[in-house]
């Protein structure tokens, strides 16, 4: 910590008097001359294998403790083992791995060292009981139409092939002679067995024949992939049953991708054939279909596998997940395989934000081609030659129930230019600018007053300062090449000013933005030929989920896989183990089970629904006598940090608290055996989730591939407000028992359902702009200017600065039991917009005379840059949908801070706009003056001194104001209770 703190003084301060570089060197020399020494007792031990263990666990400390050396450290140790073994013989490492196996640090450095992690994997396979087991698998399989006999048989057929290709090349390779295998041949014969699928540049075949020959060029690729991986065996060779060091598949992988590639199927399909570009994929076999294979159980083996299937027979494939960390892991893990089949650059891993845009640009780069156009005033632009045949696509995805989440399946691809130019920058000389970009002035007009109304609406608490950058928390990551618009440009100014970003990385990164289009991530599938992939939870998926993937998309068929690892080991009983608390037992609570789990010398991984909620718990009384030993993930937290972090989570004792997004995708490998007979990793999960499948998901951070394990939810009784609704209260003590996570159940499900179900009105609208995107994509390679002016005006229109205008604010409440509201508010509003403009222009009025701000708000529980949020005025339902986007439910606390809201609508109407009227959407009553003393006392009276909340406020005094102005306030009441608390807000209004 404190050489990072001095790495951070010498970057941004010049100090003469204060040698921090002569500091850092002499640390970074002291480190490794300790290295240095450590390495050299090694190499002077001999055969005293308890020794040389003890003296690698010592510079495996200093690997993980100073991590900015890791990499060097790291290479150190490897270049220790491998003299070590040259010096004693492998045998000896099989003794090594048995003392170190018996330490945390010990059990990592089998793992990641490469001499000593052939037997982290020679134990994951004798976990694997049933990996070998074809009848086991088969009988345990699910599917549509399974024809569990055809898989048998090709299953006979594809083992037989591969253990005659390994036996071959594992025989012809002389250690003596060579350095690494020879895959000439056998890589001749795989792309020998592909034969004439590509029959011609325009058809690709995928019939009876070919699929008939699946099985063998299976065999042909996973016997490449497990020759590329041998080294764990040839450090082995002599040692008994050698082949255990071997990667190698086991039968649910292969049989998962029989079912991907139409094997294994009773019925017949009808022909499938989908035209990109004049290519086409024919095949009366593939049928979209999805296949679930369990945590741990090798998805990332078999979307690869498949991929070079597909790869082999000349169509693209993209590998789509939710992760930018995960995917480039995959990637790196297979890509010597791509490589030696020569498909790579056939093969694409990314996120499905980053695939939507690699998919884009391969027709029609929209941001470099707009950027030219206007960066060099064209009038005219030249027309795209297509010189390259596109090839068929084929989608392959990675846990499609995030897919289908609102965040991408609701989602819109914005692209956007960024347009950077001295002129620009330079606001007085508005004439200059004018003449250099004449033929785009009026893109410059509309920017400005977007440019305007976001500094009008600016908040400085929304994104983080980090190397110079503003940045955003997306997902399980800080994202830097992230703009909100102009919020994002004005937060460059305010941090420049303030003496957080220099003037250098403000030049760079502030400018104009040109909206390039609207894209929908859920019309995006549609493009493919062929739409496949893997998920662990798709037996969790709600119905109205299952409806979307077989109507829209048509998967038909989904294949269930049965776990290699046996039966689960995991204790957890919904009945029993889900309990509710209040408030003033929720953190001993949490503690106590904490230091349970400690006493029995297990770790713990505890799960909370936002950072905000995490380090609630972390600062709390209840955790400050262990405070020093508990460590953090949260989507803030360094990629190297939070690494490290994940490899000490499953050690004896360690306490883990984590963001909800760590619940997914994250391994949490146990390697000590004392630890996994004291019962494995704890999980406890301190909300509910919205979802059934992110539950699921959780729970699987501990207790995978067969280990033990056990899980518990324990839930805040407020935060249920959600899903039981506002008598929380009263429901509560009725089903506290036995039958409580049955009914949250059902009514998680309930809501899920109704999300699902509205979702499609926001799909239709998000298809028309889609539409009119891929439109703008075709004149701009068409050289069509007109069309392309004409979009990007309709595209870029600024708030409008009309006189003549109806100023709406309309106030939501966004705490967690208006979770369905928020999402159908998301889904709507752009059809909402339609209609006013609709309206207006039938009477004859510009379309821009309405103009709507929305300022969402919740209570006292939550800090200052979420009590309220606001948008800037807009007169595009787009942009309200691009703000209501990063809004997320949360908080609340019974009655909630509608007065806030209220004061809000009141300073807007202050301003030298006034607004028009005031729109109340909410399904709780407000706050009484004694429930906001006692709420803003919970972060106390000291910290709301510090906002802009400085002086405590009432709904009736707010109410009063508006209506001394003759602003009407509407309240759209969502619930009976509220019908009387609200009464004041309904006498109040007037008609519109």
């Amino acid at each position: 910590m404190h050489y990072n703190h001095l790495v951070s003084f010498d970057k941004c301060l010049r100090i003469p008097e204060i040698k921090i570089r002569d500091n850092l060197e002499s640390a970074e020399a002291k480190i490794f001359e300790k290295v240095m020494s450590l390495s050299e007792d090694i190499a002077s031990s001999n055969s005293d294998v308890p020794k040389v263990a003890e003296l690698l666990e010592k510079m495996k400390f200093y690997a993980e403790n100073f991590s900015m050396f890791d990499t060097k450290i790291n290479e150190r140790i490897d270049e220790v083992l491998k003299s070590y073994k040259i010096k004693h013989g492998s045998s000896i490492l099989s003794q090594l791995t048995m003392i170190l196996e018996k330490s945390d640090v010990g059990s990592r450095l089998i793992s990641e060292h490469s001499c000593l992690s052939g037997e982290n994997w020679r134990k994951r396979r004798e976990k694997m009981q049933k990996q070998d087991d074809l009848d086991y698998v088969i009988g345990a399989s699910e599917g549509d139409d399974l024809a569990k006999d055809v898989v048998c048989s090709r299953y006979k057929s594809f083992r037989r092939t591969y253990d005659d290709l390994i036996s071959k090349n594992l025989g012809s390779f002389n250690s003596k002679t060579q350095t690494e295998r020879n895959l000439k041949v056998l890589i001749s014969q795989t792309k020998f067995l592909i034969g004439k699928v590509v029959r011609n540049t325009n058809v690709i075949t995928w019939d009876h024949s070919f699929r008939d020959k699946i099985p063998e060029l299976l065999a042909h690729i996973f016997a490449i992939w497990t020759l590329k991986n041998t080294q764990h065996y040839n450090n082995s060779r002599g040692i008994d049953e050698s082949r255990a060091y071997l990667l190698m598949p086991h039968v649910a992988q292969v049989i998962a991708i029989f079912r991907i590639l139409g094997i294994g199927y009773d019925k017949n399909v009808t022909i499938k054939k989908h035209r990109i570009h004049f290519s086409i994929i024919k095949s009366n076999d593939l049928i979209n279909n999805l296949v679930q294979i369990g945590t741990g159980e090798g998805k990332s083996v078999v979307m690869a596998i498949t991929a070079c299937v597909f790869a082999l027979v000349g169509v693209d494939v993209n590998c789509s997940c939710y992760s930018e960390y995960l995917s480039m892991r995959d990637k790196n893990d297979f890509a010597p395989v791509f490589r030696a089949l020569g498909i790579e650059e056939r093969i694409q891993y990314g996120t499905f934000n980053k695939l939507c845009e690699n998919f884009l640009n391969e027709q029609c780069n929209i941001r470099e081609k707009v950027h030219d156009m206007i960066m060099n005033n064209k009038n005219v632009i030249d027309v795209i030659q297509r010189t390259t045949r596109i090839r068929p696509k084929v989608l392959l995805i990675d846990e499609v129930d995030v897919f289908l989440s609102e965040k991408y399946y609701s989602g819109m691809y914005i692209p956007s230019a960024y347009l950077k130019d001295p002129l620009i920058k330079t606001l007085p000389a508005y004439n200059a600018c004018a003449t250099r970009f004449s033929n785009w002035i009026f893109l410059f007009d509309e920017a400005i007053k977007d440019m305007l109304a976001a500094l009008k609406s600016f908040q400085s608490s929304t994104y983080i300062v980090l190397n110079d950058k503003i940045v955003y928390v997306e997902g399980e990551s800080v994202v830097e090449n992230v703009v909100h618009g102009y919020d994002t440009i004005w937060a460059y100014y305010y941090e420049n000013e303030n003496g957080f970003i220099s003037q250098n990385s403000l030049e760079t990164n502030v400018g104009i933005i040109i909206n390039c289009g609207t894209f929908s991530y859920a019309e995006m599938p549609h493009e493919f030929a062929y739409i496949t992939g893997v998920t662990g939870t798709l037996k969790t998926l709600a119905e109205s989920e299952k409806n979307i993937l077989k109507t829209i998309y048509h998967i038909d068929k989904n294949t269930y896989m049965p776990s290699v690892f046996g039966k689960s080991n995991r204790n957890y009983n919904s009945a029993n183990d889900v309990q509710v608390v209040n408030v003033s037992e929720y953190f001993m609570r949490i503690r106590g089970e904490i230091d349970t789990m400690r006493s029995a010398q297990r770790p713990i991984l505890v799960f909370f629904e936002s950072e905000e909620k995490l380090l609630a718990f972390y600062d709390s009384p209840e955790l400050l006598s262990l405070k020093h030993n508990v460590q953090i993930i949260t989507e803030k937290v360094s990629t190297k940090e939070r690494e490290l972090c994940v490899k000490r989570a499953a050690t004896d004792g360690r306490v883990t608290l984590l963001t909800r997004i760590f619940g997914r995708g994250t391994d949490f490998i146990c390697r000590n055996q004392q630890v996994l007979a004291n019962g494995g990793i704890h999980v406890l999960q301190t909300f509910f989730s919205e979802e059934l499948s992110e539950e699921y998901q959780i729970m699987g951070r501990g207790a995978r591939q067969g280990d033990r394990g056990s899980y518990r939810i324990l839930l805040l009784d407020s935060d249920l407000e959600w899903v039981l609704g506002a008598d929380w209260k009263e429901q509560i003590p009725i089903i506290t028992g036995s039958t409580l996570y049955a009914t949250l159940d059902r009514g998680r499900n309930m809501l899920y359902e109704s999300k699902c179900a509205a979702k499609q009105v926001g799909i239709e609208q998000c298809k028309r702009e889609h539409q009119a995107s891929r439109n703008f994509m075709k004149a701009l390679s068409e050289g069509d200017i007109d069309a392309v002016k004409m979009f990007l005006v309709e595209q870029n229109g600024g708030v409008s600065t009309v006189s003549e205008i109806s100023r709406t604010v309309l106030l939501m409440d966004a705490t967690c039991s208006m979770s369905n509201l928020l999402s159908a508010t998301k889904d709507t509003v752009c059809t909402m917009f339609e209609r006013a403009s609709g309206i207006l222009e039938g009477k004859g009025l510009s379309k821009d005379s309405f103009s709507m701000q929305f300022a969402i708000y919740r209570n006292y529980n939550s800090r200052e840059n979420k009590i309220l949020e606001v948008s800037s005025w807009q007169t595009k339902g787009s942009h309200l949908r691009a703000f209501m986007n990063r809004i997320v439910p949360e908080g609340g606390w019974g009655e909630e801070a509608i007065e806030i809201g209220l004061w809000h609508a009141v300073k807007e109407s202050e301003k030298q706009d006034e607004i028009s009227q005031v729109i109340l959407i909410g399904d709780a009553p407000p706050n009484t003056k004694i429930d906001v003393a006692k709420k803003r006392a919970s972060f106390g009276e000291h910290y709301w001194k510090t906002t802009r909340f400085a002086i405590s406020t009432y709904y009736e005094d707010e109410l009063e104001t508006l209506k001394n102005k003759n602003i009407p306030v509407h309240a759209f009441i969502l619930l009976i209770m509220q019908k009387i608390t609200l009464k004041n807000c309904k006498r109040d209004k007037r008609t519109m």
